[in-house]
């Protein structure tokens, strides 16, 4: 399978059909905008926490600049960013419409801030690529597109991210908006097509003045659709991994004294539920050390429920005493097998070029193995799609590599599971995030 392969199926088209999107409006929809630097992504997001009535009036008043609000202060917390004017850390804020809850992450455009941008995309439901129109040979029906436009598509695509939306920003800016809109989408498409990003819609917008970004503008750029938030408000929530066998990798071990009145002595296993279910009565196999078990309850935080699902916290209780620390695996039997050697897609993050013979920390759910580079088979050209020779990849950069694992893992592809087909790497002096590896 090649990256592009891989990057082709990770998002699907957004569903707007029936019991679904009831369903899904009931639910926080999380969104990240993403782009290039100085596309206005913390414009957009202060243009609807505003228009959606989300900012107490003292807090607007807080982010005027010479008697002019300026919306991108409204998520630019940091005070280096408000000193230089762009984002660094991903920040994130709340708001909610008659229809649907929001969390929104405003993600960092520059290179140097890309595991940033990566670390909000990887738990996203939808991503809002940014595209500047002035910064673009608007006029030309063969525009170039940003690298970093391109960059950050490929990344949101890679990391699953169910729905993506373009919207192309600042056209009340530009002579002829109509005309620009129309050669920036058939570029975005013809990008999009090439590279098999499955797009669910391109939005034409102004988000300092707040053309289609709340209410709709009927016929401005030639364009019929609903407004962003529209179109926000009807996107589906990513859907549990409930197809795949049980997986649960431990967080916490709570422990009981045995003189307990009511506990008498047991032990808790508290974690989310990666894949599948579980229930009471269901056997489990515990993972590095093979032992296997029982389940005798499953716990929730205020009561006990009957099943827990894919994507929900809870507590295990097993029906004897086995060796279970932060970090393992409880497993429906036999549906896993455990592999040193894993091929992965890796967006390199480190300052450093990644190259073969390193090793480093990789962290699979709450487990730490070393790490060890095989091979580097192939980069990314993110300009021409092409999948070039590499001795290595540089910053920033996108790459099939190989790995080999001090110890084994339980991985899956990344297409099926986000959380059992990645991998963090992390640099074993600086313990700096390195990369993100999705398993092939």
């Amino acid at each position: 399978m090649t990256t592009i392969d891989l990057i082709a199926g990770n998002a699907q088209p957004a569903s707007t059909t029936g019991q679904k999107v009831e369903n899904d409006l009931k639910s926080a929809l999380k969104f990240i905008t993403c782009g290039s630097v100085d596309d206005g992504k913390s414009t957009l997001i202060g243009r609807l926490l505003v228009d959606s009535k989300a900012v107490l009036q003292d807090h607007l008043a807080g982010v005027q600049r010479a008697g002019v609000t300026d919306l991108a202060l409204l998520t630019d917390g940091l005070s280096a960013e408000r000193e230089q004017g762009i984002t660094i850390d991903v920040a994130y804020r709340y708001f909610a419409t008659e229809h649907r809850k929001f969390i929104i992450g405003d993600a960092p455009g520059h290179e140097q801030y890309t595991r940033n941008m990566v670390t909000a995309a990887s738990s996203a439901d939808a991503a809002v690529v940014l595209v500047d129109a002035t910064k673009l040979d608007w006029k030309n029906p063969s525009l170039e597109l940003l690298q970093q436009t391109r960059r950050h598509s490929l990344l949101v695509n890679l990391l699953r991210v169910p729905s993506i939306v373009f919207a192309v920003n600042k056209l009340d800016a530009v002579e002829d908006p109509g005309l620009a809109f129309a050669h920036i989408s058939a570029a975005l498409a013809a990008f999009a097509g090439a590279a098999k990003i499955p797009v669910t819609a391109t939005v034409p917008i102004s988000a300092l003045i707040g053309f289609n970004v709340v209410d709709a503008h009927p016929g401005w750029c030639g364009y019929a659709g609903p407004s962003l938030l529209e179109l926000l408000e009807q996107l589906p929530a990513t859907p549990p991994e409930t197809a795949e066998a049980f997986a649960f990798p431990v967080q916490w071990v709570e422990k009981f004294s045995a003189s307990s009145d009511t506990s008498q002595g047991r032990r808790i296993f508290w974690g989310r539920v990666a894949t599948g279910g579980v229930q009471p009565g269901q056997s489990v196999t515990i993972l590095p050390s093979g032992q296997t078990a029982v389940v005798s309850q499953v716990l929730g935080h205020t009561r006990q429920p009957r099943s827990v699902q894919a994507g929900h916290s809870a507590g295990i209780v097993l029906d004897r005493e086995v060796d279970v620390s932060r970090g393992d695996w409880l497993l429906a039997p036999g549906s896993f097998s455990p592999a040193r050697d894993v091929a992965v897609t890796m967006a390199w993050m480190d300052d450093e070029p990644l190259v073969a013979g390193r090793i480093y920390w990789a962290l699979q759910g709450h487990r730490w193995v070393k790490a060890k580079v095989k091979r580097i088979v192939h980069k990314l050209d993110v300009n021409t799609l092409a999948e070039e020779d590499a001795s290595e990849l540089p910053p920033n950069a996108i790459g099939h590599v190989e790995l080999s694992l001090q110890e084994p893992l339980v991985t899956l592809p990344y297409l099926r599971s986000r959380i059992l087909g990645s991998l963090v790497l992390v640099d074993t002096a600086s313990h700096k995030t390195s990369g993100a590896a999705l398993v092939l």
